[in-house]
């Protein structure tokens, strides 16, 4: 189960607009008119990224009357995305 999950958090994050709007989201919390206005996507498609990314337990939605907002779940996922930012910088880097 354990295993499960773990690959659900990556697949969800392999994605490059669930990726993007995990780096969105590291920024604070965000409601989905301002996610839909800075994606090329319409509300319906970045829903179901978003419902990806929920699952997978990275992200929190709650209501606010007819707002929809939506933050990280965990302070560990803004280490992870930080992580990986250090870890391409560090390869790119290399390659130079």
């Amino acid at each position: 189960m354990k295993l499960d999950l773990e690959m659900k958090i990556f697949k969800a994050l392999g994605h490059p607009v669930r990726l993007g709007i995990i780096k969105k989201l590291v920024e604070g919390e965000k409601c989905v008119c301002k996610l839909v206005d800075s994606s090329e996507f319409s509300q319906a498609n970045l829903s179901q990224h978003l419902k990806v990314l929920s699952n997978a337990g990275l992200i929190n939605k709650r209501k606010d009357g007819n707002f929809s907002l939506y933050s990280i779940s965990d302070e560990k996922v803004k280490e992870l995305i930080k992580l990986c930012e250090e870890i391409t910088s560090n390869y790119i880097k290399k390659l130079i």
